[in-house]
């Protein structure tokens, strides 16, 4: 099975950052730091050539995935209940006035 596989150049403006954030994200995700939306993540990358100082290379699944992890759902508005008017003086249980002796 064939997985198309993205350059940094190509990858960064399909997850709408730039490819010096890019390159952040990826030392983040490599050091186990990195979360998105406070859910750590870690980005599956490939390094080419001698020793892995190539060019890195991502799949394109897994922008995919990172964009589906930075999306951002709305929730419902909870409909809230209207204040209701309390007695005045609510806590107060003694007699005003002053004390009579």
């Amino acid at each position: 099975m064939s997985t198309e596989l993205l350059s940094t150049k190509d990858a960064a403006p399909r997850l709408g950052i730039s490819v010096h954030t890019l390159y952040g994200w990826l030392a983040a995700s490599q050091a186990g730091s990195f979360a998105i939306r406070g859910q750590q993540v870690v980005i599956e990358h490939y390094q080419g050539g001698r020793r892995g100082q190539g060019r890195i290379m991502i799949p394109a699944r897994e922008v995919d995935r990172l964009l589906d992890l930075m999306r951002v759902t709305l929730k419902p508005t909870r409909a809230r209940k209207r204040p209701t008017k309390k007695a005045a003086l609510a806590r107060i249980t003694v007699p005003l006035g002053r004390p009579e002796d």
